[in-house]
């Protein structure tokens, strides 16, 4: 038997409430994890320090190359690591919109967005099933490491093409399982990556 999709939702906001309320400084081993995932040196030196948080499993503005007055939405932004990296590629003619489910990311998102000026960002509250955001809008849909984490994965690729402009592209960093987990695995809430 599986857990219950609103018990999953609550496990994972939960252990993401945890992360958002401690303050993080960027160590040497979140700059290596960082590193190790494809950003550059330049790329970190882009991010406000506050943002990297050493969660993703990718890169996905370097795959998505952003371009210069593009839109582009980041789906599970957090504090915004990918956001701000894509908003010095899409210039001030571009914009650049930040998804995340948890309100304390989101709040610590426009902390930074207010103390360091970022005049083509946004950050909205939202499920990754259910965009907030108009049909046919954006050029580039990008997600780091949380497509994974959604109980309807199908809604969510649903949603992504409806956001879509004709033409639009998606670069999505994640994990794939390459075998069935154990039960006692899948059952368990508190079981994140390990």
């Amino acid at each position: 038997m599986f857990m219950d999709k609103k018990k999953v939702r609550k496990s994972i906001n939960d252990f993401y409430d945890d992360i958002a309320s401690k303050e993080r400084k960027v160590t040497g081993d979140i700059d290596k994890l960082n590193k190790s995932l494809g950003y550059s040196e330049e790329d970190l030196k882009n991010i406000p320090e506050e943002a990297q948080l050493g969660l993703g499993c990718g890169n996905p503005k370097e795959k998505g190359k952003p371009k210069t007055g593009e839109i582009v939405a980041d789906l599970g932004s957090g504090r915004g690591m990918d956001v701000f990296l894509a908003s010095k590629s899409v210039g001030e003619e571009g914009y650049v919109i930040g998804i995340d489910n948890n309100y304390k990311m989101i709040e610590k998102a426009r902390d930074i967005v207010d103390k360091k000026g970022f005049k083509n960002t946004e950050f909205r509250l939202g499920e990754i099933e259910y965009i907030p955001i108009r049909d046919n809008y954006l050029d580039l849909l990008m997600s780091n490491c949380v497509i994974n984490l959604s109980t309807d994965k199908k809604q969510v690729y649903s949603d992504i093409y409806r956001v879509l402009k004709p033409n639009g592209r998606i670069s999505i960093s994640d994990i794939l399982l390459k075998k069935e987990l154990p039960d006692e695995i899948k059952e368990d809430p508190n079981v994140h990556g390990t």
